[in-house]
Parts: C-alpha cells; sequence; structure tokens
C-alpha cells in the first residue's frame, strides 16, 4: 500500500498535467474525477483481494489516505456542477451565483457537521476512539446516523471515513468558491479591515508571487502538503488583497522561460545571502 505522501503527490502531478492541457475548469474537473474515480475503484480492488496487515494500516488507510481520495473526488464533481450551472461569465450576476453557492456550503456546514461529537473529535485532533471510528464492522447504531450509512460498501468503508472525506471536500470546495468572489470582497471577510491590514500589500510583480506559491507547494511545507494549490494561492490573495487571476496558465509560462526558470527564487537566495553577510 502506498503512503499518503506518495498518493498526494500523485494526485498533485496529475492535477498539473491536466491543467496544463486545459484551461476550463469543467474540462478539469472532468478529467480529474474519472481519475480519482479510477484510483478508487484500484484501491477497493487491492484492499478487498489484499486486507490490512494489522489494525494501524487500516486505520491510517480510512482516516488518512481514503478520505483524501474521496475528498478530493467529491470536490471534483461539487466544481463540475457548479461549472456547469454558471448561468454567465463574469460580471455582477456571476458573482452573486457564486456567493449564492458559497452561502448555500455553509448552510450545509451547519447542518450536517458543526458541533457533531465527530466533527469535533476529528479537529482536535484526537485519535483516542480511531479504533471505533476508523475500522470496519465497528458501526455503532445508537448513534443516530446518516441514511447513507445502509448504502455504503462495509467492506470498503467504515462510514466516518466518508465523514472525514466530505470536511477535505467541503474545505476545498469553500477555497474554490472564494477564489470566485471578488479578490476585494473575500478580503473583506475574512481579514480585519483595519489600517495596519491594508498596510501589507505585495509590491514585487504577481509572476513573483505565484514562483513563490509553487515552491512552496512543490516542497509540500504547508499543512504537511495536504492543501492544494489553488487553497496555498487563495491565502495569498487574501493576505496581500491581489488577484492572481489564472495561476495555472501563468504558471505553465515559467516553465517555457528562456534562462532561469525561477528568477525570483533565485533573487531570493542571493537577497537572503547578502542580508546575511551585513551581520559578519
Amino acid at each position: 500500500m502506498k503512503s499518503l505522501r506518495s498518493i498526494l503527490s500523485e494526485i498533485r502531478i496529475r492535477e498539473d498535467r491536466v491543467s496544463r492541457v486545459t484551461s476550463d475548469p469543467i474540462d478539469e474537473a472532468c478529467q480529474m474525477t474519472a481519475y480519482l474515480s479510477e484510483l478508487l475503484q484500484t484501491l477497493h480492488d487491492h484492499i478487498l483481494a489484499h486486507g490490512f496487515k494489522c489494525e494501524a494500516d487500516e486505520i491510517e488507510f480510512f482516516r488518512e489516505i481514503k478520505p483524501h481520495i474521496l475528498g478530493r473526488l467529491l470536490y471534483y464533481n461539487k466544481v463540475f456542477r457548479i461549472e456547469t450551472a454558471c448561468p454567465v461569465r463574469e460580471g455582477k450576476v456571476y458573482q452573486k451565483f457564486f456567493a449564492g453557492q458559497l452561502q448555500e456550503l455553509k448552510q450545509e456546514f451547519k447542518e450536517y457537521a458543526c458541533g457533531t461529537q465527530f466533527y469535533r473529535y476529528y479537529r482536535s485532533g484526537r485519535s483516542d476512539r480511531d479504533g471505533d471510528y476508523f475500522l470496519r464492522g465497528r458501526i455503532n447504531f445508537k448513534e443516530g446516523l446518516d441514511s447513507y450509512v445502509f448504502e455504503i460498501d462495509r467492506e470498503f468503508s467504515t462510514y466516518y471515513d466518508s465523514k472525514v472525506a466530505r470536511i477535505i471536500a467541503n474545505e476545498l470546495t469553500y477555497a474554490y468558491l472564494v477564489s470566485k468572489i471578488s479578490t476585494g470582497e473575500a478580503a473583506g471577510q475574512l481579514l480585519p479591515n483595519s489600517d495596519s491590514a491594508k498596510e501589507i500589500f505585495w509590491t514585487d510583480s504577481k509572476n513573483a508571487l505565484i514562483e513563490l506559491i509553487y515552491a512552496l507547494h512543490a516542497t509540500g511545507v504547508i499543512s504537511h502538503g495536504k492543501i492544494g494549490i489553488r487553497k496555498i494561492a487563495l491565502v495569498f490573495q487574501i493576505l496581500f488583497r491581489i488577484p492572481l487571476g489564472d495561476i495555472h496558465h501563468s504558471f505553465h509560462r515559467m516553465k517555457d522561460r528562456s534562462g532561469t526558470r525561477t528568477s525570483f527564487i533565485d533573487h531570493l537566495k542571493l537577497s537572503l545571502e547578502s542580508y546575511m553577510d551585513k551581520g559578519l
């Protein structure tokens, strides 16, 4: 069985490959949905054929590995449904549509996740009840479970792995929807509207910031590499109040640069070394 890091790395490589050949979010979502669905089926067949070596491996699979694949599958399917339902490409109607989708997501979160015992358990990083939640055959029907528990494949699900997958999918969908709404409005909602916050802004080129974002993504230093490039980009867009547009397209243009392809990262290195030398 491959590790979570290895599987997430493969998914990121596929995401980059797909974004390289298409700038259409509908086509990208469709291709990633097909890929992740096939990957999940491959793991399903492997588990049913070989099982797990020990309970620790089973818990890791249903707490970490499967939810991150299923969560992304749910996310891309959601993106496909939203994009194909969007009435226009830009303007106030466009903004209103995605703002409405964001409100629906928040309401869904309040109804199905926020405040539940399992959500608090998972968010707190606890592991003392992992045996109850992430081993097959441990479903407790006295806890008042969602009705889809009767539809799951109990050889390939503990029920709670689907809960984690929905949490991951909601996080990804939230980042995607906020990125669709104007960066200024998003910043107003997520950052304090104070003079000190307004003093923080990016003074180099957008390409320089995109290069930095991809470097952080490629090294997996943010959240152990478990979040996607779009979510990282969203954080920087909100922090610096700067719209970056299609970061994938900009990144692939960088890859075709003549000479050095990492001009900003090279500049950072030289600047830091120079700063260090001043203190000698």
